[in-house]
């Protein structure tokens, strides 16, 4: 992955928390919502980059600080898989199927989420510190360090 890349996978994975955090406002309005990110943080767009090829971005960010966005993000889909768990359930549909639906949630259901999502905004402040500080540090590096 060259320099480019980079920088445009951290810009594709501050834009795409960002959008989740309104889809998840959208739930808690009690609106639908499509392509929620998977709670797995191996599974999300920035997990797939983050964990995909880790010794080369390790080498890029440096260990130390490759450690502490992994634990952030890690934090961020731990807070994320709470919220998911009270408005996501899987209905059985036949013998190979399974579907994954938004249902409807009581009040105390609701409440519980909102204070979840409080939780969620604090971890995305500080993912969203961590990769605009992984972006300048990409941007201030010699193109051979990718190579």
């Amino acid at each position: 992955m060259n320099k480019e890349q980079t920088i445009t996978a951290i810009e594709a994975a501050r834009k795409a928390h960002i959008e989740q955090m309104d889809k998840i406002k959208f739930l808690l309005a009690g609106k639908e919502v499509d392509n929620l990110t998977p709670v797995s943080k191996i599974k999300c767009t920035f997990g797939q980059w983050l964990y995909g090829d880790d010794e080369s971005v390790k080498s890029i960010l440096g260990v130390q600080f490759y450690e502490n966005l992994d634990t952030i993000h890690e934090t961020w889909h731990m807070q994320y898989a709470k919220i998911h768990a009270i408005f996501i359930r899987e209905k059985k549909e036949g013998f190979f199927s399974k579907i994954f639906g938004v249902h409807k949630i009581d009040a105390l259901e609701l409440e519980r989420a909102k204070v979840y999502y409080k939780d969620l905004e604090e971890a995305t402040k500080e993912l969203l510190r961590i990769l605009d500080t992984s972006q300048r540090r990409v941007q201030a590096l010699s193109e051979s360090k990718f190579h």
